[in-house]
């Protein structure tokens, strides 16, 4: 599917929706192109469907894929399987680890990333980052300076980032990279991401993606009234994000706020996204203060 210089990309502004976090944008994107090749209709059909999925209607995707749908799009109801049911993910992983063990299709990228993205959310990072070094695309890239830089291996994110910049250094996911890579690095560089989101958001739209990556740079940067008012603006666009409830947390204990505020942002993440990892890991250290508790109130007695 590779193209000559010359020639115009009809997916751009599918592809560039869906990167900077503009999922219905992108969805009404695909809905409105008649793309010229078969190739290009199958990348676009991928594309929505994901969109489908970041905005949680994952009835959509089990509706319309069938099992006569082409590898790509069977690779991305595989994912919607996984996020639909929590209680069939464990049979997701194991019909995913036995694919892993067999001969994988190196060029299908899509399959790459939708079986890199199901052991991302299993936080098995070995078996993602597995999975994503056999493909070159920048979008494998891209998640895998996100894994990098979540278990603090910042120095090969740093590697990571150049290799997508050597690729396309004007790439949205090239700059969306060197902006998570900044706020890891935090220091001097966080005004650089916010410099990088804030330019995507010039460029396209605000989307809550790039709303929370100025928000976290403001955060870290202490300047705790400008975070408040871009994720305002993030949960006036979406009420149900994850990372901006996360975040708000995070900003009503910095801001002094009630503790019934963060309580709330709590609840509603606990009620929506149980399975996050930030809730998961919540739920964990609560239920180790309570096992604590119980054996402090029965050493004291």
């Amino acid at each position: 599917m590779a193209k000559q210089d010359n020639e115009v990309d009809e997916l751009f502004e599918i592809r560039n929706a869906f990167y900077i976090g503009s999922y219905q944008q992108c969805i009404n994107e695909a809905q409105k192109l008649k793309p010229s090749t078969a190739d290009l209709k199958l990348t676009k059909d991928v594309f929505m469907y994901r969109a489908y999925l970041a905005g949680r209607k994952y009835g959509v995707v089990l509706d319309e894929i069938k099992p006569s749908s082409p590898p790509e799009l069977q690779a991305v109801r595989m994912f919607a399987d996984y996020l639909a049911s929590p209680d069939k993910r464990s049979q997701v992983l194991k019909d995913l680890d036995k694919k892993m063990s067999s001969s994988v299709d190196v060029n299908n990228d899509t399959f790459l990333l939708m079986a890199a993205s199901i052991y991302y959310h299993e936080e098995n990072f070995d078996a993602a980052l597995r999975c994503l070094h056999q493909s070159d695309s920048l979008e494998c890239s891209a998640l895998t300076v996100q894994i990098y830089i979540r278990i603090d291996r910042v120095d090969l994110a740093k590697k990571e980032v150049k290799k997508m910049q050597e690729l396309d250094d004007d790439a949205t996911l090239t700059q969306l990279a060197q902006a998570w890579f900044n706020l890891a690095v935090g220091g001097e560089k966080l005004q650089d991401a916010y410099y990088i989101f804030q330019e995507l958001a010039d460029k396209n739209n605000s989307t809550p993606l790039l709303l929370n990556g100025q928000a976290s740079a403001y955060i870290q940067q202490g300047k705790l009234e400008d975070a408040e008012g871009v994720l305002q603006e993030a949960l006036d666009k979406d009420s149900n994000c994850p990372e901006t409830l996360i975040n708000f947390i995070v900003l009503s204990q910095h801001l002094g706020k009630a503790p019934e505020v963060s309580n709330r942002y709590l609840s509603q993440l606990k009620d929506s996204h149980g399975s996050h990892p930030f809730v998961k890991d919540y739920l964990s250290k609560e239920k180790d203060l309570e096992m604590l508790a119980t054996q402090y109130v029965s050493a004291s007695a």
